[in-house]
């Protein structure tokens, strides 16, 4: 090999440890990490997003995200109080604290880590002491209270350098043979209360009517009242008037008189008995007037 190859070997070798060196020397940290910077092995800090420079060979970093992540866990077994057998799915959202990046580092090394080491072991166990506390049905009806009481045990139980922000309970599935009972069951409740719905209303409808009625006789009976009190009146009124003209009668026999003279017809009988007289006519009076 001839010097000049040698020479445009090294010269080779030296541009290419320049480039290495060069592009080695700068990075960027995006704004939803956070850079774990290395010399040698051992952590020396912290990184904040943006551009910076370290030390080809010698320093390295690694990328931490602080953006906020999901886990989901399917087909949890768990059992109710009342030893119904199911299976739940159940996300947590959670994420790393700018703050804590460089504990995660140094406890878990990267985000898969506290994900597999810290979260997927409390979750299942938590989710299943939690369920353990309700009975089946309890456990439909009150799924907020469910889903209140798996987030709180699980932020109690999960100590690290991680925020839980939320935890969801997707579905509750029991057996096929429970659930059937518990359709039955809700249909049963549902034709029990459509039955005492019914009942309650005939139960209105029957009050009505007797309230109707009650009106009805009661003012038959105002009506009834008011009818024999009118009876009355007039019969008192009536009974006045003849005892004051039976009075005026009794004391006026010219009254009497006047009356017959009042309701005669101007017509003399064309027959008169041998010992009768004429009607209306006072001989008496007229003899004297003579």
């Amino acid at each position: 090999m001839t010097r000049n190859m040698i020479g445009s070997a090294v010269g080779g070798a030296a541009a290419l440890i320049l480039l290495i060196v060069f592009f080695g020397s700068w990075y960027t940290v995006d704004e939803t990490e956070r850079g774990v910077l290395l010399r040698n092995g051992a952590l020396v800090g912290v990184v904040d997003p943006g551009l910076s420079f370290k030390t080809p060979f010698i320093e390295t970093v690694k990328l931490i995200s602080t953006q906020s992540q999901v886990s989901a866990y399917e087909n949890l077994q768990a059992y109710s109080k009342d030893q119904q057998s199911a299976q739940l799915k159940v996300s947590v959202s959670w994420h790393v604290a700018p703050s804590d990046v460089a504990k995660v580092y140094t406890q878990f090394k990267d985000i898969e880590g506290i994900r597999d080491r810290l979260i997927s072991r409390q979750v299942p166990t938590q989710v299943e002491n939690v369920f353990g506390q309700f009975n089946a049905v309890a456990a439909v009806q009150n799924r907020v209270q469910l889903v209140n009481d798996i987030s709180a045990a699980i932020k109690t139980a999960i100590t690290g350098p991680v925020m839980i922000d939320s935890v969801q309970v997707e579905n509750i599935d029991f057996s096929d043979a429970y659930e059937k009972a518990i359709e039955a069951r809700m249909a049963a409740e549902v034709q029990v209360k459509t039955r005492e719905q019914q009942l309650a209303t005939e139960q209105v409808q029957a009050q009505i009517r007797v309230t109707q009625a009650q009106a009805e006789a009661d003012a038959q009976l105002a009506q009834a009242k008011a009818d024999a009190q009118a009876t009355e009146l007039r019969g008192r009124a009536e009974a006045e008037a003849i005892k004051a003209r039976a009075q005026a009668l009794a004391s006026n026999q010219n009254l009497v008189e006047l009356t017959k003279a009042e309701r005669w017809n101007g017509v003399l009988p064309t027959t008169v008995l041998p010992s009768g007289s004429l009607p209306f006519i006072d001989v008496r009076q007229d003899r004297k007037s003579d």
